[in-house]
């Protein structure tokens, strides 16, 4: 069967399309409308995953095409959810364990999406999934230290800088915010594995090239793992529990 895949997301929406389990596509839109669907061909099923409450008119679109699913974090039962506030939990983080549990089955899995916000999920090897972290993610440091403040100048991150000391206000802003926050991933990273064996790190998200040669020079590196679309591959096991 043909899914069609939707994640809107707090700064881009990703589309992707899979047979069955195999992604055949991944676009990414600014802003998605019903005439883009065009561009997907035929699908048989589709689902929605939105942090905006008003996606009526796509879901619609979407309900006239294909068999849809709004996604929910109550619908899927293989992963034992214990959130205390269920309906207060990121779809995205949801479906992210959920994208661990099927592709990494049977193994204790941290998964760190790094976006807007980068996102800490733990889901054991029983499927149990607790929750997590939240924390500010690259690009919002360098803003709210510009904003918050009188003097800082707004700066972009910089991939290649890797040192740690700043030697001047930029250096000293790309310092902090970016090592400051591998330290903090290596913080979370050790802190789980006193907790659960033989712990697998996924890596993704927009800004997962960041983490990926830092974290791998840190920690051994076959314990992480880097699936950019892990949001996607989540979603679209949803669909496979409902119709299979």
């Amino acid at each position: 069967m043909v899914n069609l895949v939707i994640d809107i997301g707090n700064t881009f929406t990703k589309a992707a399309i899979f047979n069955n389990r195999k992604l055949i596509e991944t676009v990414v839109f600014k802003e998605l409308n019903t005439d883009d669907l065009d561009q997907f061909g035929h699908f048989d099923n589709s689902i929605l995953s939105s942090v905006e409450q008003d996606s009526s008119q796509l879901e619609a679109h979407l309900k006239s095409r294909s068999a849809c699913i709004r996604f929910r974090t109550d619908m899927y039962p293989s992963v034992i959810n214990h959130y205390k506030t269920p309906q207060t939990l990121g779809l995205d983080r949801f479906a992210g364990v959920i994208g661990a549990a099927a592709l990494y089955p049977e193994q204790n899995s941290l998964v760190i999406d790094a976006g807007t916000c980068i996102t800490y999920d733990l889901i054991d090897k029983n499927r149990n999934y607790y929750g997590g972290c939240i924390s500010p993610g690259l690009s919002m440091r360098f803003q709210a230290m510009h904003e918050l403040t009188e003097k800082l100048p707004l700066i972009a991150p910089d991939l290649h800088f890797m040192e740690k000391i700043g030697t001047d206000t930029r250096s000293s802003l790309l310092a902090g915010a970016q090592q400051g926050l591998i330290n903090e991933a290596l913080g979370f990273i050790n802190d789980y594995e006193l907790r659960f064996e033989a712990l697998q790190i996924i890596l993704c998200g927009g800004d997962f090239k960041f983490f990926d040669t830092r974290l791998k020079n840190s920690i051994f590196a076959h314990s992480v793992k880097v699936e950019p679309h892990l949001v996607l591959i989540g979603l679209n096991e949803v669909i496979h529990q409902q119709y299979e």
